[in-house]
């Protein structure tokens, strides 16, 4: 849970990147620059990488994000960013594989994820007004 100005908020993405072509490129070397690289842009936007993994020809990111996020945004800079990391940092690596500036395929996933299940959210949300509460006051005894 996380809170700013007036505001309590429990915001997950499931974000999936694709190697260009879904060419093998990724090693455990890169895998490692990109997990780094990943958590130090999402904390430039006030967010949190929560956990990284990977295979050779992509990415699953759980990242924690804030309400005021403009998610496409952020998620073209996850890729612009950390692909030019990657293509100064494993430059001759990724020669191999590529000959223009490539890494990332252009097209992602991103899903919402919460703790609990779309059934069990639906059950509370059902169960809403359903049961008479007593009211605070109501359970006070009168002053004397």
């Amino acid at each position: 849970m996380m809170s700013a100005s007036h505001a309590v908020y429990s915001l997950r993405l499931h974000i999936v990147f694709v190697t260009k072509y879904r060419r093998k490129t990724l090693t455990p070397e890169l895998l490692a620059a990109l997990r780094e690289a990943f958590a130090e842009i999402l904390d430039d936007w006030r967010c949190t990488l929560i956990e990284f993994g990977g295979e050779a020809d992509h990415v699953h990111l759980l990242v924690g994000i804030h309400p005021a996020l403009n998610l496409s945004t952020l998620i073209n800079n996850l890729k612009s960013a950390s692909a030019r990391r990657m293509r100064n940092r494993f430059a001759d690596h990724l020669r191999k594989f590529y000959w223009k500036p490539y890494f990332w395929h252009r097209a992602y996933y991103v899903g919402s994820v919460g703790g609990a299940s779309l059934d069990t959210v639906k059950r509370y949300v059902e169960a809403q007004g359903t049961k008479e509460k007593p009211r605070k006051a109501a359970q006070r005894p009168p002053p004397a």
